[in-house]
């Protein structure tokens, strides 16, 4: 395995940027940037963008055919107990309120589908 990627934004190698510039004087280019791999990236995104606008390129490009591969054809639900609502009052900064609402799993009702 290669020890790094290409980035992958559609765009990344029109970028006007000196790290990008490649080549000798009379044919220069605007190369992709190349992205080292290590344990901090080698599991995420951006082991394969070298930035965020790269990343959202690819998205604006390709967004529709990545979600053709697991389409989302109804709504997923997480069970949950009934949330408890619990008022706060804070006396020491002008007589503050504010309500709190704890929302828990259920975890005795299992979400498995199929």
């Amino acid at each position: 395995m290669s020890d790094f990627n290409w980035c992958h934004g559609p765009e990344c190698h029109e970028r006007h940027t000196q790290d990008r510039v490649r080549g000798v004087k009379g044919s220069k280019v605007l190369r992709t940037r190349k992205i080292k791999l290590n344990q901090w990236n080698s599991s995420g995104q951006w082991g394969f963008f070298c930035s965020q606008g790269c990343q959202n390129d690819f998205w604006k490009k390709h967004a529709t055919e990545i979600v053709a591969i697991a389409p989302r054809t109804e709504a997923l639900e997480t069970p949950i107990l009934d949330p408890k609502k619990e008022v706060h009052h804070n006396a020491h900064y002008g007589n503050y309120s504010w309500t709190e609402t704890k929302i828990e799993v259920d975890n005795s009702r299992s979400t498995d589908v199929g």
